[in-house]
């Protein structure tokens, strides 16, 4: 009889301790993953480098989608904008095409983009978003924005329904995760 108790104790204690073993394997093959993912993670951290394949994308990801934003694009990453922009918002976009950076005079993009001229670059970027989500129901002719940077824009909307932010046209809209974006033909310039 004490032959059978100690089989079984020793039985349950091996069993036990393979419990054991096998559950922080588990957990040091989760650790090991987690390091890996954070390894591959691009550095910086911040709202913009979460990896996301199933959600709606952020207006940040609108923009890095699309061929037509490369210098808007450039331009929030030379004034550190990227993660704010990506961030919960809600935030209306209005996001000038590489056409609308190019029409602007020689030299001015390749200045902005100079790190001595980061506070004027962050003001012309703030000039374009507003902190709220408006889709174009909601945006009426006449109507005033109040835009990050502290500046007002005007919206223009024809009976047609053709729609303008200040001089700039709209060309199309996209929804986002955190907003709208807005592609226009024209940089806004703040006054």
């Amino acid at each position: 009889m004490k032959k059978q108790v100690l089989f079984f104790a020793l039985l349950a204690f091996g069993l036990w301790f393979s419990a054991c073993q096998s559950a922080g394997s588990e957990q040091n093959a989760t650790t090991a993953a987690a390091t890996t993912e954070q390894a591959a993670a691009p550095t910086g951290g911040g709202q913009a480098s979460v990896v996301d394949e199933n959600s709606e994308p952020n207006v940040v990801k609108v923009a890095v989608g699309s061929p037509d934003h490369t210098t808007l694009v450039a331009a929030l990453k030379a004034a550190n904008l990227v993660d704010a922009m990506a961030n919960v918002g809600p935030f209306t976009v209005f996001a000038p095409t590489n056409a609308a950076f190019d029409a602007l005079p020689a030299g001015t993009v390749e200045g902005l983009l100079k790190p001595e001229k980061k506070a004027d670059l962050t003001n012309v970027l703030k000039y374009h978003v507003t902190t709220s989500s408006l889709t174009e129901t909601m945006l009426s002719d006449g109507m005033t924005l109040g835009m990050a940077n502290g500046g007002k824009a005007t919206i223009k909307k024809s009976a047609d329904g053709k729609l303008m932010i200040n001089d700039a046209n709209v060309l199309g809209a996209v929804k986002a995760s955190n907003g709208m974006v807005y592609v226009i033909d024209k940089v806004l310039l703040p006054k």
